[in-house]
Formats: structure tokens, C-alpha cells, sequence
């Protein structure tokens, strides 16, 4: 077995010369203590006997330490590409006016790509009357890795990096200034670093904003288009070994590391006997990667595949309530039971599933609230043609909520979504209130069935 060892790869990192790649934070090891007939790996990173420290503890066990050439993995990025640029590839985003939103407890960011980037917060006073306050973070293109002429620069430059979660990801920046004067600066322009990040499953989510000093922001979109692009792809970082090896008179691992591994292995032992029932593996899984950065995400987004199960099949058990859809990603996932339930829930091998009902399912209650609210939305088609576009569901009577007192609710969003995969579908969770949510569910699957909401929004299996 293997341990972080933070403190050790420090010291003996800064006793290595010339000659030896650079070593940061970034880059994850683990300590292995190896017995006597062990052999060094013949894949992976590079081992050398040269290429060693000798460690000594305060009681004077004395090891050898094996240190791993960072090398190797790197071949992939070295490959001659002679594709388009990142730029050019973001191009076609930029060119048809799209914007992507983030909405956070009280402010809403609206990223319009190359266009503007908006920071700004609705509410309805009397009368109905909206009333807004923005600031605009950002606009048109203030300089990027691009020339002044608009055209994007040869693939022949370092592609940027940036810590996220822990993985060194590569980036493309795009600037944007000109935004509203900053108070605190002597009314010098806002202006915002959005930084595209390669994202196979990605729709051009805003995965975070940060003020990273005042008044000038880091924007981190997620896009699929720049993934085309071998240098761009995200590539875990191995945790790379290093082997330390017992000299003469020592033990085999120092024996205060030991004691401490013991201890930890106490303090962790549930406080009942009795172990916890296993977890049931779920039959999905997310197709996105969870990466939050600065703190919880407001937004949690994840693609799954539902059950391959006939259309019409998939359809009536849907409607029935009986086969549910899951998404999210990170610590809490989400399941919808149409017309029966909205749960949240954490699913921890050694405490089981630990769920909070987000909203319940009652008919009535639903129709009082769509007489008020818009249930049943509307798109006009190219053939003249009006089609639903999405229902709006109420789902009351959630779990108490420690902060407002108040039961949770959640408004359920079904909406038609095309894609590739007939069975994906995507759900996400947010919380433009506290304790009141919005539940995003789109899939083609949902696209059979818009077409027979009532009145209300309610949906019906197809004649």
C-alpha cells in the first residue's frame, strides 16, 4: 500500500540539482514501502537506482527512496497536430449569438460568447413591475490569444493550464474589457478572463465565476469543441510512486508512520458494531466529470442514459411513476419520480444513502398553482406550427427546511431535448431561492409526450 506523504516529498524534493524536472503541488505521489523481493515497474513512469535520496527519520531509520522521471505520459500532446486552432474552433460559438446562464443564490451570469458578460439580479415590486440590477463584466473582445485582426493565432504557442480539483487542465483565454466602471478603482472598466475548458459532454456550461481581484473576474466555460484539439483535452494527472526501501537495520516502514496508520485506523472505526448495509450500485452512470471550483456549485448538471427499453415501453412506466430518471453530479444526485416524488440524495458506502424529499407529488395542488402560473410553454416552429416546448410541474410538501421554517418545493421543468443518444437525458438542480428549487429534465424521450399536456401541463400517453 501507498500513503500521501506531503511533508516528506518536500524535503527531499528541494535536495535534488540540475538536470531534474520541476516539481509543484500539482503534480499527486504516493510513498511506497516495498519488501525485499520487490521489482521495480516496467511501465508507466521511469525508475533509475541513480536517480535516489536517502531518507533518515528522527529515530534514525535510514531508507532509500526510488524518485519516478515525469516523462513519460507526455507523448500524446507532442504529436504533430495540423488541425484548426482553439479559436478557430470556438468560432462557430461566437458567430451564433449564444449565451450560456449561471444562477447563483441572489446574482445571475450571463456569459454571450465574444459578445458581453452580464452580472445581474431580478425582482418584481408592486404592480408587477420588474426591476433590475446589473453590471456588465465584460465586452467584445479586448485582446485574447488572437491577433488585433480578429484571426487566431498558429498552434506554436504554450498552451496555459490551471489547477482544477486537483488536475492541471489546459485552457484557452479570451479576454474581455470595457465592462462597467468599477467604483473602487477610480472607475477603471470591469473586465473578465473567460477561460474555455475541453468537456466531451459539455453544452457550454458556465462551471464557475470568481472575482479574482477587484473588479477583474475569471469566467470557466466548459465546451466540447474545443476537445477536437489534442492539446486542449483534459488528461488526469497519474499519482506517480516513489519506493523507499528499508536499509540494513531498519524496518520495513518507519515506525512512527506506523503508529499513526493504527491510530487513524481506530479514530475511523464506526462507533456500532454492527456494519452498515451495503450500497446498492446504481444501474447509471454520470457522463460528466464533477468539477466545482471556488466553493459549492449553485448548479449541479449531469448526462445519463436511461434504460434501453422500448419507447413506448420507456414511456408508460415513466408516466406511471414507476421508472424514475437520476442525474447530478459531486456529493448530491437527484432522482425524479414523475408524478410521485423529487428526492435528493448522498450515497456513502459506510452510512448507506442518506435522502431529503425535495417535493412530493399532489394533483390538486398542482392545477391550483397552474391556474396562476405558466404550466404549458409554447415554441413556433419553422412550418408555422405551434409545439409545446416545456411543462412546468409543482411538487410541494418537501422536507422541513432549517433556514426558512418552510417546507421545501420544486418546480419540475420537462422539456424537449434532441440529441445523439435517444436515451440521455440530463437533469440538473437549482436553487433560486433557499430551500425552493427549479429541477431541469430534458431528454428526447420527453420530446413523444409534450405534445399531450393539457391545460395544466399534465401529460398523457399518446393515442
Amino acid at each position: 500500500s501507498g500513503e500521501p506523504w506531503s511533508a516528506f516529498t518536500n524535503s527531499f524534493m528541494m535536495e535534488r540539482e540540475g538536470g531534474h524536472p520541476s516539481y509543484t503541488d500539482e503534480v499527486p505521489f504516493k510513498i511506497i514501502w516495498p519488501d525485499a523481493e520487490f521489482s521495480l515497474p516496467t511501465s508507466g513512469a521511469l525508475y533509475s537506482e541513480d536517480d535516489f535520496v536517502i531518507m533518515t527519520t528522527t529515530e534514525m531509520e535510514k531508507y532509500k527512496c526510488l524518485l519516478p522521471s515525469l516523462t513519460a505520459g507526455e507523448e500524446d500532446s507532442d504529436k504533430e497536430y495540423s488541425g484548426p486552432g482553439p479559436g478557430d474552433l470556438l468560432e462557430p460559438l461566437f458567430k451564433r449569438s449564444s449565451c450560456s446562464y449561471r444562477i447563483e443564490s441572489y446574482w445571475t451570469y450571463e456569459v454571450c460568447h465574444g459578445k458581453h458578460i452580464r452580472q445581474y439580479h431580478e425582482e418584481k415590486e408592486t404592480g408587477q413591475k420588474i426591476s433590475v440590477q446589473e453590471y456588465f463584466l465584460g465586452n467584445l473582445a479586448q485582446k485574447s490569444q488572437a491577433s488585433e485582426t480578429g484571426e487566431f493565432l498558429c498552434d506554436c504557442y504554450l498552451v496555459p493550464t490551471k489547477n482544477i480539483e486537483g488536475q492541471l487542465t489546459p485552457y484557452f483565454s479570451f479576454e474581455m474589457g470595457n465592462g462597467t466602471p468599477c467604483v473602487l478603482k477610480q472607475n477603471e472598466p470591469r473586465s473578465t478572463s473567460v477561460l474555455y475548458v475541453c468537456h466531451p459532454e459539455a453544452k457550454h456550461e458556465i462551471l464557475s465565476v470568481a472575482e479574482v481581484t477587484t473588479c477583474e473576474y475569471e469566467v470557466v466555460v466548459l465546451t466540447p469543441l474545443l476537445c477536437a484539439h489534442p492539446k486542449y483535452r483534459f488528461k488526469s494527472s497519474p499519482v506517480n510512486s516513489i519506493f523507499c526501501r528499508a536499509l540494513a537495520g531498519s524496518p520495513l516502514r518507519p515506525q512512527r508512520l506506523a503508529q499513526l496508520d493504527k491510530e487513524q485506523e481506530e479514530h475511523l472505526k464506526p462507533p456500532f458494531s454492527e456494519a452498515a448495509p451495503p450500497v446498492r450500485e446504481e444501474a447509471f452512470t454520470s457522463t460528466h466529470k464533477p468539477m466545482t471550483v471556488g466553493g459549492q456549485s449553485q448548479v449541479t448538471v449531469g448526462t445519463t442514459h436511461i434504460s434501453r427499453l422500448t419507447d413506448d415501453q420507456l414511456i408508460k412506466e415513466f408516466l406511471s411513476g414507476s421508472y424514475c430518471l437520476h442525474g447530478g453530479v459531486g456529493w448530491w444526485k437527484y432522482e425524479f419520480c414523475y408524478g410521485r416524488h423529487v428526492h435528493q440524495y448522498h450515497e456513502d458506502k459506510e452510512q448507506g444513502k442518506n435522502t431529503v424529499v425535495v417535493g412530493s407529488w399532489n394533483a390538486e395542488e398542482h392545477v391550483e398553482w397552474a391556474k396562476k402560473n405558466v404550466a404549458r410553454s409554447y415554441q413556433l416552429k419553422d412550418d408555422g406550427l405551434q409545439k409545446v416546448k416545456l411543462v412546468s410541474h409543482l411538487y410541494g410538501h418537501g422536507d422541513l427546511c432549517d433556514l426558512t421554517g418552510k417546507p421545501r418545493q420544486v418546480i419540475v421543468k420537462l422539456k424537449c431535448k434532441e440529441s445523439e443518444s435517444p436515451h440521455a437525458v440530463t437533469v440538473y438542480m437549482l436553487e433560486p431561492q433557499t430551500c425552493q428549487y427549479i429541477l431541469g429534465v430534458e431528454s428526447p424521450v420527453i420530446c413523444r409526450i409534450l405534445d399531450t399536456a393539457d391545460e395544466h401541463g399534465l401529460l398523457s400517453l399518446s393515442s
